[in-house]
């Protein structure tokens, strides 16, 4: 805290010129320092005591530098603005708990935690210390993201970084006193082989593979970020990223198709789950509406009876509205460990209306009469009324491949988690031949991360569209009316 006031107050009473005039060296009556340069930075002199003559000229060197390049100088302590800005540089550490307090209060809890993700990451390895000095990497991966990167309100109601409101345990206290010690200048992020240390780290996961581009980009987005703040602060006069030729590893984001269940598959999955039981049966139709609607689970999570029209007969629809994805209490404001929010990648009131078949329709209205809704409307709830945990789903899901999967195929990728219950919902949509653009909009996705997902199939269909092309090119010709 007395590093960054001290810092407030340097900033503080920095007036910068053009002004500078630069003396000869002169010798004076000195043993220890002999030869003194002399400068004068809007009227205000600056002198420098040096041992030999070539330590002085190397300095006088250095200010004319400054001046051919165009800084301006500091009246109070006479140095260049470059000089100065490393001299005021607060440590990265400081910074990134800085920027973390100034973006906290405007952005939602998932990106809350992407940020602490992306700067514990970072954090380590923009340090000046031998690595085998560091606290272990797994504690202090913990200390950064769940206690210097976590923010929770004081006594007086102020979002604060959670190490300083509550008392850590020791060896996290120690890991956050080491990583202030030993955490480099934000100016020395200037040399672009610091900033490519914290994009190497970025580009790989805990076990040292590559991360997959998708996480990647999140990832160096939020350092972006952080290095833009810094040179809003004039920490930085650029973004260093911006200098930096790096080219993410290569990792292949597709689908793999091997592992996604077929229709027959999904229908003994569905009826597996249904077979376990009491909660089974109520997650019934929540697992057929991640296959059906191609909902994301935090989609099916929010949804409500108002938010469904369910016919007697033929088709229905879903006009989705909000989802409730998990993230833990500690990034949320009120302590839950969801968060209520709109749906993903889009305005906060956007809706996204989803046709669905007679098998989800009816899916849905045995759910309705069997369990009703929760006070709020939600369809599925946990048993004592909340959001449906993933750990709960995920396991029912986990019992239902047991039994529906031979033993061979249990113990492969297929169908591994619920979600490739919605990996499986849009492969049929594409394989049945709809417009790529409604897959898309039905999905909830852009056209671009379609095609970056389900590449393979999409370029199937395409023979199929070129075969209703030469159709209708070959075919007889039109006849005039």
């Amino acid at each position: 805290m007395a590093a960054r006031t001290l810092f407030f107050l340097l900033r503080r009473y920095n007036v910068l010129t053009y002004d500078v005039r630069i003396w000869g060296i002169r010798k004076r009556n000195s043993k220890s320092a002999p030869y003194q340069l002399r400068w004068v930075v809007g009227g205000k002199e600056h002198p420098q005591a040096f041992q030999s003559y070539e330590l002085a000229d190397g300095r006088r060197a250095e200010l004319k530098s400054a001046i051919r390049k165009g800084e301006q100088f500091d009246i109070e302590t006479g140095l260049p603005a470059s000089e100065l800005r490393q001299l005021n540089s607060p440590t990265w550490y400081e910074h990134a708990c800085e920027y973390v307090v100034m973006k906290w209060p405007k952005i939602s809890a998932k990106h809350r935690a992407s940020i602490a993700e992306a700067l514990s990451n970072v954090t380590p390895v923009l340090v000046s210390a031998p690595k085998k000095s560091a606290p272990d990497a797994t504690v202090l991966r913990t200390a950064l993201r769940e206690w210097a990167f976590q923010l929770t309100q004081d006594a007086g109601g102020e979002f604060a970084a959670r190490k300083d409101v509550d008392d850590p345990p020791e060896e996290i206290e120690a890991a956050l006193a080491w990583i202030a010690k030993h955490s480099i200048k934000v100016a020395d992020l200037a040399d672009s082989e610091q900033t490519r240390r914290a994009v190497r780290a970025l580009s790989l996961k805990l076990n040292g593979k590559p991360a997959a581009d998708n996480t990647f980009r999140r990832k160096r987005t939020v350092l972006s970020n952080a290095l833009r703040y810094a040179v809003e602060r004039d920490r930085l006069t650029v973004n260093p990223l911006t200098r930096i030729d790096w080219d993410p590893p290569e990792t292949d984001d597709e689908v793999d198709f091997r592992y996604v269940p077929d229709p027959d598959q999904v229908r003994a999955l569905l009826d597996a789950v249904r077979a376990q039981g009491p909660r089974g049966e109520h997650l019934h139709a929540f697992f057929g509406c991640l296959y059906y609607a191609a909902m994301r689970p935090s989609e099916v999570a929010a949804l409500t009876k108002r938010d469904c029209k369910l016919p007697a007969s033929g088709w229905g629809e879903l006009i989705l509205a909000g989802s409730r994805p998990e993230v833990g209490a500690g990034w949320t404001d009120d302590g839950k460990s969801y968060e209520v929010r709109g749906l993903k990648r889009r305005a906060r009131r956007t809706t996204r209306p989803v046709p669905i078949p007679p098998a989800l329709v009816q899916l849905l209205r045995r759910h309705l009469d069997e369990y009703g809704t929760a006070p709020d409307g939600r369809l599925f709830r946990a048993v004592r009324g909340g959001r449906v945990r993933s750990t709960e789903y995920t396991e029912v899901w986990q019992g239902a491949r047991r039994k529906a999967l031979p033993a061979d195929e249990a113990e492969t990728p297929l169908a591994d988690v619920p979600y490739s219950l919605r990996h499986a919902g849009v492969s049929l949509w594409i394989k049945a031949g709809v417009d790529p653009v409604e897959v898309a909009r039905r999905a909830g996705h852009s056209i671009a991360v379609l095609w970056k997902f389900y590449a393979k199939l999409l370029r199937g269909q395409q023979h199929r569209a070129n075969r209703l092309i030469d159709d209708a090119l070959n075919g007889p010709p039109d006849k005039a009316e």
